[in-house]
């Protein structure tokens, strides 16, 4: 039997994000939103696209919640997205009560399901998710370390003309300016990227990651990005239905590792069936560890206007 999994939302993230995971072929997936007819076209659309991409997963659409019943995975994409000039930080009391209606929604129907979340202000609103939910930590999770780090090996990849296979590296913090890439654990084949490039390419290239998001902002000018962040959430749903075990950089909820407590950051974690398995701790110089606080106090300060 294959699982379920239950986008809700079906703009531009969650609508790709939909098609990434039907095509995979191991869960039927329902798609979400409020606007009559459109998540039932697409729904159908990607469906009708089955024979052609040898999936056999169900694709559904619908306005309401009863036929996300029993969901393994809810990813919350449903929001007003970013435009030109606004900050992440200017969605927050918008997207918080969009947010927190469907979180009711979705617990209601999948008691025992993960939730994936997806809008932005990304680590606000997987705490505000956390809290109405009442789910275990583990339960509850944001894509972005994901995508910042996805960012960040692209254009290193592009520096160095190397196959972006071939690179890792790690973005730590909240889904915003004060994100912190960790260059000194970034590689290329096993080789620091410190012993490649000089740090001042390396600064050039973090400062075009952080900013990542806002640049796709500003060239499509009505819209934001979608490709990659639903590639960074099909990679989790994979993780967690096929039990992977993977290494991955997640929104997760501190409860004093890093020195950080109450507050959800991209952290290094180990996603599997039951969730974020385990929180990996690496050993941050006091200059990174400082960043990373710095991070998650502007975090913290969102969390406080939602007043949870």
């Amino acid at each position: 039997m294959r699982k379920k999994v239950t986008v809700v939302g079906a703009g531009n993230v969650g609508a790709t994000c939909a098609q990434r995971i039907a095509e995979r072929g191991y869960a039927d997936v329902v798609l979400v939103d409020i606007i009559e007819g459109l998540p039932q076209g697409k729904a159908l659309d990607m469906y009708e696209s089955g024979p052609i991409v040898a999936s056999d997963a169900r694709v559904i659409g619908t306005n309401a919640y009863e036929e996300t019943a029993n969901s393994d995975i809810a990813v919350i994409t449903s929001g007003v997205p970013r435009k030109p000039g606004m900050s992440r930080d200017d969605l927050l009391l918008t997207n918080m009560n969009i947010v927190k209606g469907v979180t009711e929604n979705v617990v209601k129907h999948s008691p025992n399901c993960i939730i994936i979340g997806v809008t932005n202000p990304l680590d606000a609103m997987c705490q505000l998710a956390l809290h109405v939910s009442k789910f275990s930590k583990n339960r509850v999770m944001g894509m972005s370390g994901i995508l910042d780090t996805a960012r960040f090996r692209t254009f290193l990849a592009m520096e160095l003309n190397v196959s972006v296979e071939d690179v890792f590296a790690f973005v730590l913090g909240g889904h915003g300016d004060a994100m912190v890439p960790i260059s000194r654990l970034s590689t290329v084949g096993g080789v620091p990227i410190t012993d490649m490039l000089p740090p001042q390419t390396i600064q050039r290239i973090v400062e075009r990651a952080v900013k990542g998001g806002g640049e796709i902002v500003s060239l499509l000018k009505t819209g934001s990005a979608f490709y990659a962040p639903a590639a960074a959430v099909a990679q989790m749903v994979d993780a967690i239905i096929l039990d992977k075990k993977r290494i991955l950089p997640c929104a997760a909820y501190l409860e004093g590792e890093y020195g950080i407590k109450g507050v959800f950051v991209s952290v290094p974690v180990k996603l599997g069936a039951s969730g974020i398995e385990k929180i990996i701790e690496i050993k941050l110089t006091p200059e990174e560890q400082a960043a990373l606080k710095k991070s998650a106090e502007a975090v913290r300060e969102l969390v406080q206007v939602m007043k949870l």
